[in-house]
């Protein structure tokens, strides 16, 4: 494109594991998780009461780490190809953000099995927008994101088969 505030980039990303429960296996995965990110990790917490699956409401059920910058860049071109850079279009929302999950923690380098700790799977959510996005979110003479330069599915679409060469299906 030829004006460079059109051009689209990853704001950041978020990386999820939800666990179900609090102990020793959401300690495990928090440990996973910071090996993988090599970044601090925030504990989430239920936010309501479920019975059926022994959740209290303020319970810690999992974890997530947000990453920005290049380690976001690295982290998504390896957690792409764990997936064989494939997409489907319905992982797009309308706001060219894009989410896709890995089963195993053990598909990403360096990770290993370990039978006392298990497989853990986890989320992870692209959020994508271009400059100029901040206007939506400073405090001072806050406004709205004109709707020519709000990002669409398929201006993510075509990024991510350009920057990543990702096959959308």
């Amino acid at each position: 494109m030829s004006n460079p505030m059109k051009n689209p980039k990853v704001e950041k990303i978020v990386v999820h594991m939800g666990v179900g429960e609090s102990g020793q296996r959401l300690v495990d995965a928090e440990g996973i998780l910071e090996s993988i990110t090599n970044q601090t990790v925030v504990r989430t917490h239920a936010k309501r009461t479920l019975p059926a699956f022994g959740i209290k409401k303020n319970e810690p059920i999992g974890c997530k780490v947000t990453l920005r910058g290049s380690s976001a860049e690295d982290f998504l071109k390896t957690s792409l190809g764990i997936i064989e850079n494939k997409l489907s279009e319905n992982q797009f929302d309308d706001n060219g953000n894009v989410s896709f999950g890995i089963e195993e923690h053990t598909d990403f380098p360096g990770m290993r099995y370990d039978p006392n700790i298990g497989i853990f799977g986890m989320d992870i959510s692209v959020i994508v927008n271009r400059p100029g996005y901040r206007i939506n979110k400073r405090r001072v003479a806050k406004r709205k994101i004109p709707a020519s330069h709000r990002i669409t599915k398929e201006d993510s679409i075509s990024f991510f088969r350009d920057k990543y060469a990702v096959e959308v299906e």
